[in-house]
């Protein structure tokens, strides 16, 4: 692990979205990020910060949120300074959210090199994270921009890969290598054929690079994206420009993710390299993944969150996830999902998982938000 920070290093955080396969314990309101989801006693925001912290020091980690959650963050993070806490009127994707960081801070620090960090994943193996980013940012100094993959650990559907290339010579990245393509979820044969293939990385959505870098590959792919993220950027340090500009300017900005928009593209122009990441990762995408999480004794356990939770159970899977007081009690039921909150109430399975954005969907067709 660092023993001081990279003094040219500044972390992103970008702090969005609703986690809609969380629901309904993830809302637009208290989104997954600003929840314990592993029992560590403090949010997953906190953890992110956490990890980054002596990486960067603390005066150099920004957080990209909404509007609506800036309370909540500077309660979470009370050591973030105020110019760090990079507010968004409405969401438009990673790569205006990242992009937008990148504009702001190459105009405080032109060589600055940065990383961006999603505030909702799980991590575990703090140093071997740290030596994956060192050489990260040792990769991006030379110009490239710079992603983390995981090494698989399953065959799994669930993640989208990263398949590496040769491997460059850069000092201070051993691991470091080119990146041939992206490859999006595989179906099961093909998720195997990947893992026995140790080339092939889940793709976490990691990116470190030079702020200059990365909006010159926004401009080359993007070019009005990147005209409206340097307009709001030029105005962003002044307090009195700043909000006429952001409304007039931010619901112009395009949606697009930063891999479409940055990863995918560079890949083809060889400028995209990877580091292997040596350590535990979840991108906490639903609620099976986060049973799975806190399940220490294996696949038959009963996983239980929330400080207020009252539950019995006899011959019983899956998870409870309680924020009420009620009593639940499971007889027989298998890799079964319970999420009692005061106003909503979710019972799936584990395999069903991944439709609980369907629900979210049909929530909002109907005009229920009062529970979204």
């Amino acid at each position: 692990m660092a023993s001081h920070p990279l003094d040219d290093f500044y972390a992103v955080i970008p702090a969005g979205g609703i986690g809609s396969r969380l629901w309904p314990l993830s809302r637009a309101e208290a989104p997954k990020f600003l929840h314990d989801l592993t029992g560590s006693g403090q949010t997953l925001l906190r953890d992110t910060w956490d990890r980054l912290e002596p990486l960067t020091g603390r005066d150099r980690i920004a957080v990209v949120t909404g509007r609506a959650h800036r309370a909540a963050v500077e309660r979470e993070l009370p050591g973030i300074a105020d110019k760090n806490v990079i507010l968004e009127s409405e969401p438009r994707d990673s790569a205006a959210a990242i992009g937008l960081a990148a504009a702001i801070l190459v105009r405080r620090e032109p060589d600055v090199v940065i990383g961006s960090f999603a505030a909702d994943h799980v991590i575990r193996g703090t140093n071997t994270f740290a030596f994956a980013v060192q050489q990260a940012v040792a990769v991006a100094r030379e110009g490239y921009i710079c992603t983390i993959g995981i090494q698989p650990s399953e065959a799994s559907i669930g993640f989208g890969y990263i398949k590496k290339a040769d491997e460059l010579d850069v000092e201070g990245a051993p691991e470091a290598a080119l990146v041939e393509r992206f490859v999006e979820k595989p179906d099961l044969a093909t998720a195997q054929a990947y893992f026995a293939d140790r080339a092939y990385l889940w793709n976490a959505g990691m990116f470190i690079t030079r702020a200059d870098v990365l909006l010159a590959e926004i401009e080359a792919n993007e070019p009005e994206l990147h005209a409206g993220l340097m307009e709001l950027a030029e105005a962003w340090d002044d307090r009195d420009r700043r909000g006429p500009v952001v409304d007039r300017v931010w619901p112009t900005i395009k949606k697009i993710a930063i891999d479409y928009a940055v990863a995918e593209p560079a890949a083809d122009k060889g400028r995209l390299a990877v580091i292997p990441g040596h350590f535990d990762w979840d991108d906490v995408g639903d609620f099976a993944s986060l049973a799975k999480l806190n399940s220490h004794g294996g696949k038959g356990e009963l996983a239980i969150l929330g400080s207020t939770a009252r539950v019995l159970a006899d011959s019983s899977s899956g998870i409870v996830v309680s924020q009420t007081s009620r009593v639940i009690s499971l007889i027989g039921v298998h890799d079964i999902v319970v999420v009692d909150t005061p106003d909503a109430l979710l019972v799936t399975t584990s395999d069903n998982a991944q439709r609980v954005k369907g629900v979210v969907d049909a929530l909002k067709l109907t005009g229920r938000n009062d529970v979204l």
